[in-house]
């Protein structure tokens, strides 16, 4: 998997392209852990290009979760194709992750 990062003065976008399973969550998380994370007010996900999500990979996000929350940032995911949204709902995150249907949406929240 391949992550691609775009900034702006208060979003991280991170696009994701590929598959993210267990090898390849931990350069997610590892991106994600990163303490200037915390400087931006979002932290977009653009799953336009991303085929496949594992449990490590959904694991990564949970595990961000609280954190985000506790500094005031904002998880969007964006573009997500439905084989990959079908995981979030199957799984009930869904309920507990923003996801929207485009970039225009994410930056808009």
């Amino acid at each position: 998997m391949k992550i691609n990062q775009q900034t702006t003065e208060n979003t991280l976008t991170l696009s994701l392209d590929g598959e993210l399973d267990a090898s390849s969550s931990v350069l997610l998380d590892s991106e994600l852990t990163k303490p200037e994370v915390l400087d931006y007010k979002k932290v977009l996900i653009d799953c336009q290009r991303l085929n496949y999500i594992s449990s490590a990979g959904l694991g990564v996000f949970i595990s961000h979760l609280q954190r985000f929350q506790d500094a005031g940032v904002k998880l969007v995911f964006f573009n997500m194709q439905e084989k990959v949204h079908n995981v979030f709902e199957i799984l009930g995150l869904d309920a507990l992750m923003t996801i929207v249907p485009s970039e225009a949406d994410a930056t808009a929240l």
